[in-house]
């Protein structure tokens, strides 16, 4: 019930997207070769939240956790706009939603973050109710990325690893971190639409 709950939340504010911007995290392009770039990302913040289960049900057992911290579900008592047509009645500080929501494996679980919009600083965001969910300062980082359409499988997944991973090394690359799992788009859009991608931090080029 939970997954389904997450997924549906993610099928409402995402299906806005269609006529409603949501920010993405902001980088730079250095390198495309096909499917493949290597991208200077800023250094932004992402809240997070530790999950057990499947490669394809964590997304959605945290899916909610996080939207209700966005939603208000934090501290202090005040309110922002939200991106996505989705109101709340928490008294805590909605905060817009930013893509993508980003999975990674950390210690046998499941590492789920949304990005926090880039008008806040570390220090400008409300501190999480639920004790789950922490916040991070990204550094200023290095990224090789693989782009895809597809189901959301962990085939498909460990298929395209597969891939970046010997793109990386034949560009005498370095991988320096764990790869990151990044979905754009919500459920109900069409597997061969979606916007997936994989992304793994480097050393600098």
């Amino acid at each position: 019930m939970k997954i389904f709950l997450g997924y549906f939340i993610y099928f409402i504010i995402f299906g806005s997207s269609v006529v409603m911007a949501i920010e993405e995290a902001a980088y730079t392009s250095i390198l495309n070769d096909e499917i493949f770039e290597i991208r200077e990302y800023e250094s932004h913040v992402l809240a997070e939240i530790e999950i057990d289960g499947s490669f394809e049900g964590a997304g959605g057992k945290a899916f909610s956790k996080l939207f209700r911290y966005i939603s208000g579900e934090n501290i202090p008592q005040k309110k922002i706009k939200m991106t996505a047509p989705v109101s709340q009645s928490y008294k805590g500080e909605s905060i817009n939603m930013a893509s993508p929501v980003s999975q990674e494996e950390k210690n046998g679980k499941w590492l789920v973050s949304f990005m926090m919009p880039s008008s806040y600083s570390f220090e400008q965001l409300p501190e999480p109710k639920d004790s789950d969910i922490q916040l991070r300062q990204v550094p200023r980082s290095f990224i090789a990325s693989v782009r895809y359409s597809g189901f959301w499988s962990k085939k498909k997944y460990r298929d395209y690893l597969d891939l970046l991973n010997k793109w990386i090394s034949g560009r005498q690359l370095k991988a320096i971190g764990t790869p990151i799992w990044a979905r754009y788009d919500a459920p109900y859009v069409p597997w061969f639409l979606r916007r997936n991608e994989i992304l793994i931090p480097i050393n600098q080029p």
